[in-house]
């Protein structure tokens, strides 16, 4: 995900947003700045490892198969299809108001815990 500072702190001024603690214009511009280059060079650096498991994983004697369809680019869409999915699951028992699994904890998406209203 990308998003373009100078445009983000002009929505935050137009719509009379703003961070806690950061002054608005060039100061809040700069601080978005520096937390996507927090956030994008560790994310770069996951990404090339999952990119290179398989490598890894062959060297370390896996059947070059196995490894092929369980690393990399293949991993990253498991996991994706699955976040996705219980967060759709998720909406979807809020929307119909049942409580039943989602106060038992059962169900837990990215935010660790989910409240119905």
């Amino acid at each position: 995900i990308t998003i373009n500072p100078t445009q983000m702190t002009d929505d935050l001024k137009r719509n009379n947003g703003f961070i806690p603690g950061v002054k608005p214009g060039r100061s809040t511009r700069d601080y978005l700045d520096g937390i996507m280059d927090r956030i994008t060079l560790p994310g770069a650096f996951f990404l090339a490892l999952v990119a290179i498991m398989p490598a890894f994983a062959q060297i370390l004697g896996i059947s070059s198969a196995f490894a092929q369809f369980f690393g990399g680019t293949s991993l990253l869409i498991l996991v994706g299809v699955v976040l996705d999915t219980l967060q759709q699951v998720e909406s979807h028992l809020l929307m119909r108001h049942y409580d039943g699994l989602l106060k038992s904890g059962r169900i837990k998406g990215r935010t660790g815990s989910v409240s119905a209203y």
